[in-house]
This record gives structure tokens, C-alpha cells and sequence, in this order.
């Protein structure tokens, strides 16, 4: 990712800061309305699911610029994922349902570029994610 693309991700994410809870339900129920088998995957009280994905997308957006430091967890989370069952063909979805939310949440400040820098984002993470 460029300077420039962290610095979008970034930015934009503190926009969603504020509105984390209602970020996390959007985007849990266009990944089960687009995903619904993933939906089997999940707790059926999301309320710390919810937590702890907007915590995860905090600390993984907070290093972007240091992609080397976090690559580890990032690594351990994919094996954890892979343990409850995630398949490397669902992390579209959920990057799909990550793109829809934050334009959802942001609005008119979900700009093609802003849109793109996050795209490299969860591609890069993703990919990481789902070899490990």
C-alpha cells in the first residue's frame, strides 16, 4: 500500500469510530443476507463478536503503515479463522460486506480512492489471512 492509501484507510476509519455499533450490525447483516452460510459460523448473541471485529479492523487500520509488526496476528487470526471452519472462498463476502458498510457509514466520503485504499487493505490482510 502507498503512504497515501494507509492514510485513507485510516482517516476514513476514524470516521467510523463513532458509529462502530452500527458499522458492526451493517455489516454482519450484509454478510448474512449476501453469506448466509457463514452465518453457522457465528455465536448467536453477536454482541461480542460485534466488539471484537471493530476492535480487530482498529488495531490492524492503527498499522497499516507497519504491515511487518502485525503480520503475525494477522497470520494467527487466519489459522484461528481456518480452525472454526472458515474457507478461503469466504473472505469475499466479507470483504464485499466490509466495502458495502464503510460506503454505507461514510457516505459521500467513501470516494473511489478512499474505496481503493481499503480494497488493497483487506486484500493484503485477507491474503494473509487465508494462506495461513
Amino acid at each position: 500500500m502507498t503512504p497515501q492509501q494507509v492514510e485513507l484507510v485510516q482517516s476514513s476509519f476514524q470516521k467510523v469510530v463513532p458509529i462502530a455499533g452500527t458499522a458492526a450490525d451493517l455489516f454482519y447483516d450484509r454478510l448474512f443476507e449476501i453469506a448466509p452460510q457463514t452465518r453457522a459460523l457465528f455465536p448467536q448473541d453477536m454482541t461480542e463478536q460485534k466488539k471484537k471485529l471493530m476492535a480487530m479492523l482498529g488495531t490492524a487500520v492503527i498499522n497499516l503503515h507497519k504491515l511487518d509488526t502485525i503480520l503475525p496476528a494477522v497470520k494467527e487470526l487466519g489459522q484461528r479463522h481456518k480452525g472454526y471452519g472458515v474457507t478461503a472462498d469466504q473472505y469475499a463476502p466479507v470483504g464485499a460486506a466490509l466495502l458495502w458498510t464503510l460506503e454505507k457509514g461514510l457516505g459521500p466520503d467513501f470516494t473511489p480512492e478512499t474505496k481503493a485504499a481499503w480494497t488493497e487493505a483487506y486484500t493484503a490482510l485477507a491474503g494473509v489471512m487465508s494462506n495461513a
